[in-house]
């Protein structure tokens, strides 16, 4: 059997939970609640269990193998578990390399409760989801606001799911397919839109759109969990697209292209009524500084650019340095 934890990247549970070819009538939920000390994941991260597989990770591999052993017994026994691990923890030979203390509750989870359907058309919709557990009783209710951070009370945790972020490239040339290819490792989202491109797209699993930029972005229907970089050259239609964009709510807005002409695209693009502070978010040259211009490079440039401008127009949204509960009682404890 390979030591290497492929699914160990999934951060979304959700995301595993739709990928399999049936949705398992029972899985196990395991969340990590409390972190005492510095620890390589978050409160609110959480795995995926099933009989036979897991994804996601709470430790950096130092607990996944037992957590997953604990969510199995989980699923036989109906009761959820509270586990500490670490500093206070019964297992002495279950030692976290950054010496820290975490808890993790691990959930029997049934795939029919209404609360798993909420929380699974969320996603579908493309809508943020406030998700509580105590591990008997499930609730996935409309996030009232985007505010609310991962929270444990002793007993009950809640934690803020938004939709997958989601990144619309305008092209067909290399850095366009590259940069898509390396999205879609990232676990985002892909649609790509080439006007009168071929008839099929480049792989399964990509949204691939053959029509006008501005068409296509209006079929795509853009939220604000979604980023539109064009990175075609001087096509016609460049502008429109751009400016469609622009006046969308994506968080996050690029266009590939040389720096001289950059104040004639904007002179075009106030043409087509785009506002002076609709340009003010226009990024542009595309990517962050410091690559080459391979289309690899640009690629990744661009990429890392979308993930940072991400993480910070979700930055108030979340609380930095959450310290959700201090440590609990070893009573509570499982062993």
């Amino acid at each position: 059997m390979s030591r290497w934890h492929l699914a160990a990247p999934v951060d979304d549970i959700r995301e595993a939970l739709l990928a399999c070819a049936t949705l398992p009538e029972r899985f196990a939920i395991a969340t990590l609640v409390t972190v005492d000390g510095s620890a390589p994941r978050d409160v609110g991260a959480q795995m995926l269990i099933t009989a036979d597989s897991h994804w996601g990770f709470l430790s950096g591999g130092c607990i996944e193998d037992d957590v997953a052993r604990h969510g199995r017994e989980v699923l036989a026994e109906g009761v959820p578990r509270l586990l500490r691990y670490g500093e206070g923890s019964p297992w002495i030979d279950i030692r976290l390399a950054c010496g820290s203390g975490i808890t993790v509750l691990v959930e029997p989870v049934a795939s029919d409760e209404a609360a798993v359907t909420a929380w699974l058309d969320a996603w579908r919709a493309r809508r943020p989801v406030l998700w509580s557990s105590d591990g008997v009783t499930r609730t996935a209710d409309t996030a009232p606001d985007e505010s609310v951070a991962a929270s444990w009370d002793g007993t009950r945790y809640t934690r803020l799911f938004r939709p997958p972020l989601r990144l619309v490239l305008i092209g067909e040339d290399g850095a366009t397919l590259s940069a898509a290819a390396l999205a879609r490792d990232m676990g985002w989202q892909v649609a790509l839109v080439t006007p009168g491109g071929p008839e099929a797209a480049p792989w399964e699993g990509l949204a691939y759109h053959r029509s006008a930029p501005a068409s296509a972005l209006a079929e795509i229907s853009i939220d604000r969990y979604t980023a539109i970089a064009v990175l075609s050259h001087d096509r016609e239609d460049d502008e429109a697209g751009l400016a469609a964009a622009l006046q969308s709510e994506a968080f996050y807005v690029g266009a590939i292209g040389a720096r001289v002409r950059l104040d004639q695209r904007m002179a075009r693009l106030r043409g087509h009524g785009v506002s002076e502070a609709a340009l003010a978010r226009l990024h542009a040259p595309i990517g962050l500084s410091g690559f080459s211009k391979s289309p690899r490079d640009v690629a990744l440039s661009l990429v890392a650019e979308v993930a940072q401008a991400f993480h910070a127009a979700t930055a108030a949204a979340r609380s930095s340095g959450v310290s959700i509960s201090s440590s609990t009682p070893l009573s509570a404890v499982s062993t």
